[in-house]
């Protein structure tokens, strides 16, 4: 079916409501656009979906989280009749639709016999993959698209480890869509119904008291925290999103006595007034919270996304000024004060692993081995790490205490599998707490770890190519390098090229190849001859080529120069 036909089939669906039918009409005479929402269904991936809000069969609205759901339903209900009643737990985000399409979701599934707990409102994304856990829950959906601008939205599957889907299973959901109608073949009962009959019961602050107190337990060290709680600032901002309530909470809590909460941030907003793009990775959103550090003297920002699962400090630098941690320095630190911590309360396993992902900081192993702890890298996302934990631990070879990747996601404990910035919060402030009790910042003690573990630094470029020619471009330049590896970049040999959707390394010199542990990717990898690492991936939610630079040198400069070297290099890479 050609993308005017399938237009031309929504546009005629009894399913769409007036507003949606005048949305589309409006566009009867734009064949570029109408092109853009038709050429064919949002991409289902282990990512699950995400995409702008508006009709349209790429795009995110009800019918496509209907199509969805009910695909994903036909995977749950061939787990069996157990799997159905152990049903699948619910939640949402801040996001405008978010709570409209949750319940979708939770109409779709009780359509099909499937049991649901759904949250009453909108939580951080943590707290549903606790749920799933806490629960017994067959699987887990969270409407959310994390960081991304406001016209974005998402849908994300969990299965019964509380993790998000890993490939395997998201192929058949994806192909379970291919097979389903996206208006015939959904079933959908009234939630009102749904609720009567048992099939939707509705969750709340009784979850948010489990999951907090698993996060209380983390906490390793209240005695420094007590030191300083009457006097150390903290300003939190949530960005509009949900970690307005559990993380302020959280800290109260853990006993801080002076957090400052950006008011005009702490408001429930899914157009998120106050910033361009509601990502804690980005210096500029923190403006506001700039302001109020200074106002109340604090030495610490932190922030979280409108999930709650990523995670933005800023910290003040000896001039006085506040400076944002990159993701990697974040986890760095974190790696560090997680060991030396539990070496100091003595409980640190025997076989203890923190763990991270190939295009994170190669710092993170340099900090794991030079303290006795076992360093596993994975792809990049916390359904890798998950599944690592998981094998690591039931296989007794290892016990995980801390898992991060670059992009501000931080994993403690067990009660999670995936990014949590709510623990992550917590245990940032007590490290703060526990450096101020030294006289330090956490300036001077990410400082103090490039002294004591050498100079490291990363950067990552995003090389966005939008629209339907962007997709092709991308596509075209992955199958370029995984045919034939780049032999140098920016002038710098290539010792060894990686390919991780075969699985094999090459050693461009003689010729070697070996297999890796880690396949299946759509990811190319260069060792140089400078001791850089240099990766290429598309990202698997933006219409955008990734390039990480990871670098080191026995001197920042010399670190510095390596990466302003590879990121001027890096646009090249849409020319192949």
């Amino acid at each position: 079916m050609s993308f005017m036909e399938t237009y031309e089939k929504w546009l005629n669906s009894p399913a769409l409501s007036d507003e949606e039918r005048a949305e589309l009409e409006a566009i009867k005479d734009d064949p570029k656009e109408i092109e853009s929402r038709f050429f064919g269904p949002l991409e289902f991936g282990t990512a699950g979906l995400r995409g702008t809000m508006c009709v349209g069969l790429h795009q995110m609205n009800r019918h496509v989280v209907g199509h969805a759901t009910q695909a994903f339903a036909e995977v749950v209900k061939a787990e069996g009749p157990e799997a159905c009643e152990k049903g699948v737990a619910i939640s949402c985000d801040s996001r405008n639709h978010s709570q409209e399409f949750a319940e979708e979701a939770a109409a779709v599934l009780a359509a099909n016999g499937i049991k649901v707990k759904l949250y009453d409102e909108l939580r951080p994304t943590p707290e549903l993959s606790f749920a799933v856990r806490e629960y017994g829950c067959q699987a887990g959906i969270n409407i959310t698209a994390s960081h991304n601008p406001k016209e974005y939205n998402g849908y994300k599957v969990y299965w019964s480890d509380g993790a998000q889907l890993p490939p395997g299973p998201a192929d058949v959901v994806a192909a379970k869509m291919k097979e389903l109608d996206v208006f015939d073949d959904v079933k959908i009962m009234d939630l009102d119904e749904a609720k009567a009959q048992g099939l939707v019961t509705i969750i709340g602050p009784e979850t948010d008291e489990k999951f907090l107190a698993n996060v209380m337990e983390q906490v390793i060290d209240r005695e420094s925290v007590a030191k300083v709680a009457d006097d150390f600032g903290i300003v939190y901002t949530p960005f509009h999103g949900t970690g307005h309530k559990l993380i302020p909470e959280a800290l109260k809590r853990l006993g801080m006595k002076k957090v400052y909460c950006v008011p005009e941030q702490m408001v429930i907003d899914g157009n998120f007034p106050t910033v361009v793009s509601p990502n804690p990775e980005n210096p500029e959103g923190f403006y506001l919270a700039v302001d109020l550090a200074k106002e109340h003297g604090c030495d610490l920002i932190v922030g979280s996304d409108p999930d709650a699962d990523r995670v933005g400090v800023m910290v003040k630098t000896s001039s006085g000024d506040y400076t944002v941690l990159t993701g990697n320095q974040t986890g760095i630190l974190l790696e560090d004060y997680a060991i030396q911590a539990r070496k100091r309360a003595g409980t640190l396993p025997a076989n203890a692993y923190a763990n991270t992902t190939i295009v994170s900081s190669a710092m993170a192993t340099k900090v794991a081995e030079a303290n006795g702890v076992k360093c596993a890298r994975t792809f990049t996302g916390f359904k890798f790490l998950g599944e690592k934990k998981d094998q690591l631990e039931q296989s007794g070879e290892g016990q995980v205490i801390f898992s991060f990747e670059e992009s501000c996601g931080y994993m403690f404990g067990d009660y999670v599998r995936d990014k949590d910035a709510v623990t992550a919060i917590v245990i940032v402030v007590e490290m703060a707490a526990y450096y101020a009790t030294q006289g330090k910042t956490l300036y001077d003690a990410l400082m103090d770890c490039y002294a004591k573990y050498g100079f490291y630094s990363e950067k990552t470029m995003n090389l966005v190519m939008p629209g339907l020619d962007g997709m092709a471009k991308m596509a075209e330049i992955m199958a370029k390098l995984h045919a034939q590896p780049l032999a140098e970049v920016a002038g710098t040999k290539v010792l060894v090229a990686k390919d991780y959707q075969s699985g094999t390394s090459t050693c461009l010199a003689c010729g070697k190849v070996e297999q890796m542990e880690l396949s299946g990717a759509n990811v190319v990898a260069y060792d140089l001859e400078d001791g850089t690492t240099f990766i290429i991936r598309p990202s698997g939610t933006e219409p955008k080529i990734k390039v990480y630079i990871l670098a080191n040198a026995p001197t920042k400069e010399e670190c510095d120069a390596k990466v302003a070297k590879y990121a001027a290099y890096a646009p090249a890479i849409q020319e192949l």
